[in-house]
């Protein structure tokens, strides 16, 4: 059994309601439920929220709210893995027999139903832990520097100031989109930035985490390219 796993408290500070926020006019977590469910990946697709409003919300765009996430679960301190453990804890009392669980971000509307598919298809070739997206920094991270506080700038890696762009390796990030894994690796909280772990490519322009007012913005810019008559995703 594959499940969709969208956590989505109700306390966001930075952007308030950043979950159901409409965004292009629709509650942006509408976006992450639509792509689950539309990829056919998932026997079931299931928020995990302690906000009634949300919860909501969740069940208008298609998804499950089988159970009230509890309010330890819901503060500035829990961990994205917290709320997933909880969750595959849960599945796991119900007798759900699971072989993969996705965990989808919920503020995450550039993410394609390709990608998922890529992750999943991943565990095919392998005896992997998680598969996550990613996608590469714009700039070498080996050549990054630092503002000091009275003027000036300090290199974090001076030995690579001459060395070339093209000589670098490639630096990655997560692309705050999705991660797929097997329930004993959620459970057992392994690593997911380690050897275990498939990264799945995504293009760097269609890759927006969304954190601030600023973040949102652009994704609002690149959202509104990609489905224009000019844009075309990929």
């Amino acid at each position: 059994m594959r499940v969709a796993v969208i956590p989505a408290r109700g306390g966001s500070k930075r952007i308030p309601h950043k979950n159901i926020n409409p965004f292009w006019g629709k509650p942006i977590i509408g976006y992450s439920i639509e792509a689950a469910i539309e990829s056919g990946l998932f026997d079931q697709v299931i928020v995990t929220t302690d906000d009634p409003a949300i919860a909501d919300v969740a069940r208008e765009h298609g998804a499950e709210v089988p159970f009230v996430r509890p309010s330890d679960l819901a503060d500035d301190h829990t961990t994205v893995v917290d709320v997933v453990c909880h969750a595959v804890e849960w599945m796991q009392e119900q007798g759900y027999p699971l072989e993969l669980v996705c965990l989808i971000y919920a503020t995450a509307p550039l993410v394609d139903k390709g990608d998922l598919a890529r992750g999943a298809e991943a565990f095919d070739g392998g005896d992997w832990d998680f598969s996550f997206a990613v996608t590469d920094f714009a700039a070498p991270i080996f050549r990054a520097f630092s503002a000091l506080p009275g003027g000036g700038v300090k290199m974090f890696q001076p030995e690579h100031f001459k060395t070339r762009s093209q000589d670098l390796p490639v630096a990655l990030h997560d692309a705050g989109q999705f991660c797929w894994g097997t329930p004993e690796a959620w459970l057992e909280r392994r690593p997911v930035f380690d050897s275990r772990s498939v990264p799945i490519m995504i293009p760097r322009w269609r890759v927006q985490d969304i954190d601030t007012p600023d973040d949102w913005a652009r994704a609002e810019l690149i959202y509104r390219w990609l489905n224009s008559p000019n844009g075309k995703a990929v």
